[in-house]
Parts: structure tokens; C-alpha cells; sequence
């Protein structure tokens, strides 16, 4: 009984909530300043990104793209190696 009521006063609360934020967030005086603080966000990010990798290369140790590229090339060397030993398999059983 108690879940019960518990339930149905979160239920209220939350379609009470939904339809506040629906409204909120497509109006456009919130989205228009919303917009512009994640374009100002992910410029900082960028910027940021930047200035680790630089960072991290004069320390002489390898960025981020850097091991992505060697993680690729590693999965790619993995994959030939498995297509290889499944061509092999029939000549080993015979």
C-alpha cells in the first residue's frame, strides 16, 4: 500500500515535471544561450585536446591518436592473423 501511494505521487511528479521541461527546453530563448555555451564548451575542448597532444609529444610519449592509430593497426594485424589460421585449419587436420 504504501509503494502504491509512493508510486503514484512519482508518477504525478514526474508528468508534472516532463511537461515543465518540454515547454523549457523548446523555447527559444533557452535554446539560443544553450547552444552557444556548447559551442563555447567544445571550442574549449578542442583546445584543450590540442594542447595535451603537443604536450604529451614533447614529453616524447605517444598522443591519443597516436596509440588509436597503433591500436588500429594492431586489431587489423589480429585479423589477418585469425583469417590465416582459419585457411590453415583444414591442412593441420589432415
Amino acid at each position: 500500500m504504501i509503494w502504491d501511494m509512493w508510486k503514484q505521487g512519482f508518477n504525478a511528479w514526474e508528468k508534472t515535471t516532463a511537461q515543465y521541461m518540454e515547454k523549457l527546453l523548446t523555447n527559444p530563448s533557452v535554446l539560443g544561450p544553450a547552444g552557444t555555451m556548447l559551442t563555447a564548451v567544445m571550442k574549449t575542448k578542442a583546445a584543450t585536446d590540442r594542447a595535451m597532444s603537443t604536450w604529451w609529444s614533447s614529453l616524447g610519449l605517444p598522443t591519443r591518436r597516436d596509440q588509436e592509430r597503433s591500436l588500429h593497426k594492431l586489431n587489423q594485424l589480429e585479423s589477418r592473423l585469425y583469417d590465416l589460421e582459419e585457411r590453415l585449419e583444414p591442412v593441420r587436420q589432415r
